[in-house]
């Protein structure tokens, strides 16, 4: 029964993210080229709730005429890895779940805020961007003025956030499995294998404290630990962030990581959203760092609960 659970798990955190990778696509649809005139415009073709509709892009050059085609390629071979995957969790018994109107509602209240979220993790993170920046990441996954870098931590944030937010996911344990998924979309483009649990020693800027090599069975346990407690859902969220980040399970990416794994957890749990303001990250910078070196967590508890929780 748990290599069949862990099975489901992996089957359908490749299908959200196959999904997310879906509406990540500029285009969706056949590309069309049209005459009106002495013009040719460009449109893609696509079936919209059995009906089939065309969108004008633009006006036709070569360039744009072979983005359209390989987006038109890429979704096909993207819906035939989701069938595929359908297929294979159906084999192995899988029902849909049903998700409460609470945790409905809680998805679309965290996506209505999902680029102040990202601005606010990204500020976290110490990358120079402002909001108008971020949100032309986001929209168009570029922006002039800004590192490469900088554009691909943004990036894999909202990777991270468009995953959490998938229904199947939502209705997923919140699970050492569930955090490594997280840390390797966070770490994309950085490292071969961002999810992988660090096997190496890290020092944390600013602070003395020097986290100990993380053991996989320890870490899992304290996950299953932290999410089983008889607790408030805001409680146990904040648990796992604060645990998570001192921990330093992963070799970069930790804070990314554990804001966005708390997240899963309260939002699957209708309980809102946890983010970091960027007028409160001074503040908590150095609350993290009294907590990494030892002193009572209440101070950094009660912050993250007056200050970075958000409710319906």
């Amino acid at each position: 029964m748990a290599a069949a659970y862990h099975e489901i798990q992996e089957l359908l955190r490749t299908r959200a993210d196959l999904q997310t990778r879906l509406r990540l696509l500029p285009y969706d649809g056949t590309p069309e080229i049209k005459k009106q005139g002495s013009g040719t415009y460009l449109y893609v073709r696509k079936r919209t709730a059995g009906k089939l509709t065309s969108i004008y892009v633009g006006t036709y050059t070569e360039e744009l005429y072979n983005l359209l085609l390989r987006n038109a390629r890429e979704a096909r071979e993207i819906k035939k890895e989701i069938r595929n995957i359908e297929k294979q969790l159906a084999a192995v018994g899988y029902v849909e779940d049903g998700l409460t109107a609470d945790v409905i509602n809680n998805i679309a209240f965290a996506r209505a805020h999902m680029k102040m979220n990202i601005y606010d993790q990204a500020v976290l993170e110490g990358v120079a961007t402002s909001f108008p920046q971020t949100e032309e990441i986001i929209e168009n996954g570029k922006v002039f003025g800004m590192n490469a870098t900088d554009v691909q931590k943004i990036l894999n944030l909202k990777h991270a956030w468009e995953f959490i937010l998938d229904r199947d996911v939502v209705a997923s344990r919140s699970d050492y499995y569930m955090l490594s998924y997280i840390a390797r979309l966070v770490n994309e483009g950085f490292f071969a294998e961002g999810g992988r649990i660090r096997g190496v020693p890290v020092t944390i800027g600013g602070s003395s404290y020097i986290p100990p090599l993380p053991n996989e069975i320890d870490v899992k346990n304290k996950i299953r630990e932290i999410t089983e407690a008889n607790d408030e859902i805001i409680n146990i969220a904040i648990n796992l962030c604060l645990y998570c980040m001192k921990t330093q399970i992963f070799l970069d990416g930790n804070k990314r990581a554990s804001v966005i794994f708390a997240n899963h957890y309260l939002i699957a749990h209708g309980g809102g959203f946890l983010v970091i303001p960027e007028k409160e990250v001074p503040e908590f910078k150095k609350l993290l760092v009294k907590y990494y070196e030892g002193e009572d967590r209440s101070a950094i508890v009660a912050f993250m609960k007056e200050r970075c929780w958000k409710t319906m």
